[in-house]
């Protein structure tokens, strides 16, 4: 079948959606990076993405081609092997990853927010020689362990426990719905010791530790997702994470994922909208392109109108995340609204393609299907809401 969209977007290339023209506020490196990794979705994400979402299965050669270009922990420092950008250009290079797929977006999320973050943060500096320039490089790949099979939205809930032996700890629990558990050469793993919080980095090979596929998923299913489980494993005391203690490390370290999920659904947004696009200038009924009625056109102009209102939000969600003002909060108002506004322009575009909108030749349905799990994790849509509600009210809904 014929896939007209797909033969324009092959010989154009992804063109951007730029209605307030805020490519003006950017700087030549921050545009720089944006088309390099535009043009590494249009040349090796596109092409390949629908098998593996097909098949589910990761593409895992993408891996050492985002390392090149510097796509794991972009806004740390270069002595690390990081490329020690801001967050405009981490921001943008999640956009244009999740316009390939929120799977490939997702494990750079993982790898630089959920990983290499708290190893810089909260780690030793041994911790950080020994494990940054790897992730950087995709020599080795990470994963973070916070959710628990009964414990998602209320994570202070969880019952993964360590125990203090001679030289080390010993970790009892389980973890789920962790991305590239099962691909990972380190897990940083959130269990309580003495009651309180703490973050471990648990390697693989670790005697009592091992990995399980989550299997039969409907969404995301170009990404690796796996149970993480801990029978009597051995931790040596040098793996355990000494600047944290308390909810305050993990929260932080979703505050950081959160931000780049804000960035992502754009990416999403934009790809089911220049799709939408391209389908009704081409697509004809009734004698004439289905783009000249006028509910079609209504449409297109409320997928555009919300693409940019994301927009300005992330723009300026980046810009205080570079002065040091940023709240997690602002965090949860931006991935609130963009990951549901992504979702709503990706159900109305299955609508404008009509019955070609289910179809693999075109990227709506999969991007409809991924951001279904995008709204639910790294704190859901509701849970958004009540963080926000409580920081206007100071009053607490959660119990």
């Amino acid at each position: 079948m014929s896939n007209p969209v797909g033969e324009l977007e092959a010989i154009m290339g992804f063109q951007g959606v730029d209605y307030f023209q805020l490519d003006d506020l950017l700087h030549e490196d921050e545009l720089i990076v944006r088309q390099t990794v535009r043009d590494f979705v249009d040349n090796e994400v596109v092409p390949v993405i629908e098998e593996h979402y097909q098949a589910g299965t990761f593409p895992m050669e993408l891996a050492a081609k985002m390392a090149e270009m510097g796509l794991f922990g972009v806004t740390l420092p270069e002595e690390y092997g990081c490329a020690g950008a801001n967050n405009v250009v981490y921001g943008l290079a999640m956009q244009e990853l999740e316009r390939g797929d929120s799977a490939v977006r997702s494990f750079a999320s993982v790898q630089s927010s959920l990983v290499m973050y708290p190893i810089y943060t909260y780690g030793s500096e041994e911790h950080r020689r020994k494990w940054l320039p790897r992730l950087a490089s995709a020599d080795a790949i990470g994963c973070f362990g916070l959710t628990e099979p009964d414990f998602g939205s209320n994570p202070t809930g969880m019952i993964t426990t360590a125990e203090r032996t001679d030289g080390g700890f010993i970790l009892n629990g389980a973890k789920m719905w962790i991305t590239n558990g099962c691909l990972s050469d380190v897990a940083v793993v959130w269990a309580k010791l003495e009651g309180k919080v703490h973050g471990f980095l648990v390697e693989k090979g670790f005697k009592g530790f091992s990995t399980q596929t989550m299997k039969g998923k409907h969404s995301l299913r170009a990404s690796v997702t796996s149970e993480l489980i801990f029978q009597d494993c051995e931790v040596p005391e040098e793996n355990l994470l000494p600047g944290v203690a308390g909810m305050r490390g993990p929260l932080s370290c979703l505050t950081q994922a959160r931000y780049g999920i804000s960035w992502g659904a754009i990416g999403a947004a934009m790809s089911v909208y220049e799709s939408s696009v391209n389908y009704a200038k081409s697509r004809i009924q009734f004698g004439k392109p289905i783009g000249s009625f006028q509910l079609v056109q209504q449409k297109l102009v409320e997928m555009l109108n919300e693409i940019t209102k994301g927009q300005l939000l992330v723009h300026r969600l980046a810009q205080l995340k570079d002065e040091g003002k940023l709240r997690p909060q602002h965090v949860s108002l931006a991935k609130r609204n963009n990951v549901a506004m992504a979702l709503d322009c990706a159900r109305v575009a299955r609508d404008l393609h009509g019955a070609n909108g289910i179809l693999s030749e075109y990227p709506v349905m999969r991007h409809m299907a991924n951001l279904e799990t995008v709204k639910t994790y790294e704190g859901t849509h509701d849970i958004h809401t009540l963080i926000l509600g409580q920081d206007i009210t100071g009053i607490a809904a959660f119990e």
